[in-house]
């Protein structure tokens, strides 16, 4: 793997749905607390270094449920909690950080996320959340196709299955960025260069 190359200033952090409807799931391989504690230190990391946060969340009561053969809320389920939108107190959400609101698994249709990050000059996307295979890897996919440059923090995201999480990450990631572990972006980003 070769080392990251981080420009501060052009690079922005996405977080996906770290809100009280997901950290309530059970996890694998990651638990819940594992990668909001791994997500709180590398927003920390870039708020140090006047850098771009993003926290995304989806309206829960308003994603589309058509029919399918595993859904993951069926049809008849009781509409969840009021607060199941809400971002999770113990992903330490600052003022300074920006929230993007979405309604469907990916951040950037039908919100503003790409006019963002175009405004900021962006060019590299450090993305992590819950749920791998969901959210992370259908904003992923909106991310490579608009040509932005992609670096996956493994251990940042989990999902509902240990299988699906490392089938993600071992096949799709690594096709359209880097995989990389908390630590090693943490690293990448004390090194790195440019002004946020």
């Amino acid at each position: 793997m070769t080392d990251l190359d981080i420009d501060i200033g052009r690079t922005a952090l996405v977080l996906i749905d770290l809100q009280n409807s997901n950290v309530k799931r059970d996890l694998a391989p990651y638990t819940a607390e594992q990668v909001v504690g791994n997500c709180v230190l590398l927003s920390g990391e870039m708020r140090d270094r006047g850098g771009m946060v993003i926290f995304v969340r989806v309206l829960v009561d308003q994603l589309q449920l058509p029919p399918a053969d595993a859904p993951l809320r069926k049809p008849g389920t009781p509409a969840p909690p009021p607060d199941a939108s809400l971002l999770a107190p113990d992903a330490q959400v600052q003022a300074q950080d920006i929230v993007v609101t979405k309604r469907q698994w990916g951040a950037f249709y039908g919100t503003e996320l790409d006019q963002l990050l175009r405004r900021r000059h962006i060019k590299t996307i450090i993305l992590g959340g819950i749920a791998t295979n969901f959210g992370v890897e259908s904003t992923a996919r909106a991310a490579f196709d608009r040509g932005y440059e992609v670096v996956f923090v493994e251990d940042a995201m989990s999902s509902m299955a240990a299988d699906a999480h490392q089938f993600a990450c071992r096949h799709i990631f690594p096709v359209m960025g880097k995989v990389r572990s908390t630590r090693h972006v943490i690293d990448a980003l004390q090194a790195g260069t440019g002004d946020a």
